[in-house]
């Protein structure tokens, strides 16, 4: 195998592909990515058998083959590359790369190891606006379980309605996020890891194309026209939302979200170190008191707001309000409670395509 290309493509191929290699396996061939050249160009590929990226690259093919390289090595060399030509060339159990006058040996493995990944998935599909779907993502993936304790909480619900709905949770706070289709041909519902969204949702420029995601056999793929991630879907039985979120609150109040964030941002400064991270918020007539407190002082802020119904003081986790407050839209948002120990809701003060959940705490100083 041999072949030229752009230092700085390369470099941007690498660092795409090498997302998919594991940071911990006993199978040294799934740390590695497969570069494979043909006269239609080169192709990276690297999965840790859930999530698989492939990435094509325009280069000058010398000689055909196939072989592959450690991703998390290769990543980091590739990322200081000048950009200027690079050539890689390989044979046997090893691939020189030179640019300029320097010269880089890497060690090989057969891309016979490889585990062969199936991109012939296309049975069911949904169609929507590229910048429709990094929206729904961007909205509800960080609020996706982390730990291994519930599995199927590590993905997002994705159910085919009118609209797209998307919904993540884990366990303390619940997201909701809506978006048009364009058309579908789909499951009623798949369960996505949120590894590969944050995957697709970079892959995918912000602009007014469309998308076409696939899914066929527990197995989901999505595509541009230069790069393809394929993914496992989750399988199981997901908490259903109608289960958590009420239909009347006895309390909503609206204010300036800007200016929310910047007061939970100057209290909960001194609560970073708390496990709970806790703030509390007094609801009065016109304003929205927020107040934290540790061994070394304590924050009081004040915002303006407009309250309908009964007053109370809350305490939650100062970063799943922040989270929530920065994922919204508009200029105003609004809270709604049914009291003090009960989940509450916040949404845009206008466009309500969008919903967080959130577990009070019971502060018990």
């Amino acid at each position: 195998m041999k072949f030229i290309c752009k230092g700085n493509v390369l470099a941007d191929a690498v660092l795409k592909t090498s997302k998919a290699c594991p940071a911990r396996t006993t199978a040294p061939i799934l740390e590695c990515i497969r570069i494979r050249a043909d006269m239609n160009g080169v192709e990276l590929l690297a999965t840790d058998g859930e999530l698989s990226i492939r990435k094509k690259v325009k280069a000058e093919i010398f000689e055909e083959g196939e072989i592959c390289v450690p991703g998390k090595l290769f990543s980091d060399f590739a990322s200081k590359l000048p950009d200027v030509d690079v050539t890689l060339a390989a044979s046997g159990t090893g691939m020189k790369i030179l640019y300029g006058d320097s010269v880089f040996d890497l060690q090989t493995l057969p891309a016979e190891e490889f585990p062969k990944i199936d991109f012939e998935i296309g049975e069911n599909y949904f169609v929507m606006k590229r910048s429709a779907l990094k929206k729904v993502i961007g909205e509800t993936v960080f609020c996706c379980a982390t730990d291994d304790s519930r599995p199927i909480l590590k993905g997002c619900l994705f159910e085919f309605k009118e609209k797209l709905e998307v919904t993540a949770l884990d366990g303390y706070r619940l997201a909701l996020s809506s978006a048009d289709l364009i058309s579908a041909k789909a499951e009623k519902s798949i369960i996505c890891p949120a590894g590969t969204l944050g995957e697709i949702s970079r892959m995918l420029p912000d602009d007014g194309e469309e998308i076409t995601v696939y899914t066929q056999g527990g197995m989901l793929l999505a595509g541009t026209e230069d790069m393809t991630i394929v993914s496992r879907l989750y399988q199981g039985e997901f908490i259903r939302k109608e289960n958590i979120l009420s239909s009347e609150y006895k309390t909503m109040v609206t204010f300036r979200r800007a200016e929310m964030i910047s007061s939970v941002e100057r209290a909960s400064i001194l609560v970073k170190s708390d496990r709970n991270n806790l703030i509390t918020l007094e609801i009065g007539k016109n304003l929205i008191k927020i107040g934290a407190s540790s061994d070394i002082g304590r924050a009081d802020e004040a915002v303006a707001a407009q309250t309908e119904g009964k007053e109370l003081v809350i305490s939650m986790n100062a970063k799943f309000l922040l989270d929530a407050l920065r994922a919204l839209g508009e200029e105003e948002a609004v809270l709604s409670f049914n009291g003090p120990i009960s989940p509450f809701i916040l949404q845009n003060a206008q466009k309500k395509d969008s919903l967080y959940l959130i577990l009070p705490v019971r502060n018990m100083q």
